[in-house]
């Protein structure tokens, strides 16, 4: 599609195409699309949480190195992932963009961030995958469909559910909610009230290791752990749909920012020690391959509560809940990361639908390939590349823009305003996930083996600032003006709502998703993201210092 055509999206095909054009897949998401209220988009974004793989992987953490190991494991990773998500939630919030638009104005480039958008795709087939399995094992138990047969049951499912967008999604996980706690806590509950003992065995379970107290265990089950970092983008990808930050609604809107944002990781720990407590309450019965699996450990539970004829209704009914509430979440989440990576890629926007399909079957296949069998590993390397993403744009954000000044305070998203490649977080990101995936396979020493993600951490922690530094925040901005006089920002600090008509696509758009053409008129972020001459896009200005303009 070529600038001359962008009109296209805009076209009312179908409510399905409505739906996907209103979640405004490539841009800022506009005040007048943004009708809940806090409360109503925190609660979709935890309802997003719901999934059985936390239960799985304290599970495996546990079972490995023992409970006393694990529960640190899952401390450590708790306390890294809310001080990266902090700042990355509150931008996503306050500028309404999800975190590959934040990405391309902290330290990446406009097309510099396409591979942290693979990446972030890749978080959400993987995890896709890891809960339909869990989805196909329950069937499997209850209903004793082969596997085979129940990954795709577990993938078709939710193709209804994804296509229509946001409004669809909050409805979805606020109706959910209650439900899923019920089912989730309220057992566990009176299981610890009738066999308290069971709390004094599982702090005495050392492991199948027997190591003991380890900090190289507890590193390798933090680096599990660390894998669940790039959640913060499905958070994100809800809470770039916040309201406007008001006096009014100031303690509301910093709740549900805090709480849904890098609040998730508090109940993400809290699952994961409960799948050490049920993995070993039910390790000698069921044997350590299943005790991992999450329809056995809430089968096991129910058992002792409740009558038989209710025991395999009810944990099914968990398990195809829960993989349901985070599964169109994953599907949605990677939609976009898909539709934002190929429209930079080739300037075609085919729509947000097609690559639903797309990261669904990658997700099937992956699941056909018993891809759970292997699920601490598999997360345990990608959790490298993950940790090297967020911590580099956490960390330039909250050194970069808001202590040394460097680099520019209002996250800048569209083409032209931003240089293709940012090396300062391009190279951070390369340097600490290349270092920590080195280290990960043993090759800069066995000593080290285990702290590679404290390697990925450090390198983006340090490289990120000194490049600022060296480039003297040289590539961040392209041009600091964008040919329209009116401020980006309105008094209170949000994003303008002012509205605009885009002269190629002839539609309406609110003021930080527009700019100048250089042929004369206004074009929108899209339009000028499909532009294939480039004769849209403005001239770069002579560098001046871009810090907070």
């Amino acid at each position: 599609m070529t600038v001359t055509e962008s009109s296209a999206p805009a076209r009312q095909v179908s409510p399905a195409g409505r739906e996907t054009l209103e979640d405004y897949t490539l841009r800022f998401a506009p005040r007048r699309y943004r009708r809940w209220g806090s409360g109503v988009v925190g609660a979709s974004a935890l309802g997003g949480i719901a999934y059985m793989a936390d239960f799985s992987i304290g599970a495996g953490i546990g079972i490995t190195h023992g409970t006393v190991n694990a529960l640190l494991a899952i401390a450590v990773a708790a306390v890294i992932i809310f001080g990266t998500g902090f700042p990355v939630a509150y931008y996503g919030a306050r500028y309404n963009m999800d975190l590959d638009l934040i990405t391309r104005g902290a330290g990446f480039g406009y097309y510099g961030s396409v591979l942290t958008s693979v990446i972030f795709a890749s978080f959400t087939f993987i995890f896709f995958a890891t809960e339909g399995s869990i989805m196909a094992q329950g069937l499997k138990l209850v209903l004793h469909l082969p596997l085979w047969l129940g990954y795709p049951v577990s993938t078709l499912v939710i193709i209804p559910l994804v296509v229509y967008g946001m409004k669809v999604l909050a409805r979805l996980q606020s109706w959910t909610n209650p439900l899923w706690l019920i089912l989730m806590v309220v057992p566990l509950a009176f299981l610890i009230a009738r066999d308290p003992d069971s709390v004094r065995r599982w702090l005495a379970y050392a492991g199948s290791d027997g190591a003991g107290l380890s900090t190289a265990a507890v590193f390798l089950g933090a680096g599990v752990c660390l894998s669940l970092m790039g959640q913060i983008g499905e958070q994100i990808d809800y809470l770039r749909f916040m309201p406007p930050k008001t006096r009014g609604n100031r303690r509301a809107w910093w709740t549900a920012v805090v709480l849904a944002g890098p609040g998730w990781v508090i109940f993400g720990a809290v699952k994961q020690i409960l799948g050490v407590f049920m993995a070993v309450y039910i390790v000698g019965a069921v044997g350590t391959t299943a005790a991992v699996e999450p329809i056995e450990q809430f089968t096991a539970v129910f058992n002792r509560l409740l009558p038989p004829w209710l025991v395999l209704p009810l944990a099914l009914l968990l398990v195809v809940l829960s993989q349901v509430k985070i599964n169109v979440t994953n599907a949605y989440s990677g939609s976009l990361a898909w539709t934002n990576s190929f429209t930079r890629v080739t300037r075609r926007y085919p729509g947000r639908l097609i690559f639903v399909f797309v990261n669904l079957a990658i997700a099937l296949a992956l699941m056909e390939a018993d891809m759970f069998s292997l699920l601490n590993s598999v997360l345990s390397f990608y959790s490298n590349c993950a940790m090297a993403w967020v911590v580099t744009v956490a960390t330039d954000i909250a050194v970069n823009k808001h202590v040394l000044g460097i680099s520019p305070k209002h996250p800048e998203f569209r083409r032209g305003m931003l240089y293709a490649i940012n090396p300062v977080g391009s190279v951070s990101f390369l340097a600490s996930s290349l270092l920590s995936i080195a280290a990960y396979f043993g090759l800069l020493g066995d000593r080290l083996q285990p702290y590679s993600p404290l390697v990925a951490i450090t390198i983006a922690v340090l490289l990120t600032p000194i490049l600022a530094i060296l480039t003297r925040g040289r590539f961040y901005l392209r041009r600091t003006d964008d040919g329209i006089n009116e401020p980006l920002l309105d008094e209170n600090g949000n994003p303008s709502a002012s509205p605009y008509h885009c002269d190629i696509c002839h539609q309406e758009f609110e003021r930080p998703d527009i700019c100048a053409s250089a042929t004369g008129g206004l074009i929108c972020s899209l339009c000028l993201s499909t532009d294939r001459t480039g004769r849209h896009i403005l001239p770069a200005q002579p560098f001046a210092s871009t810090a907070n303009p």
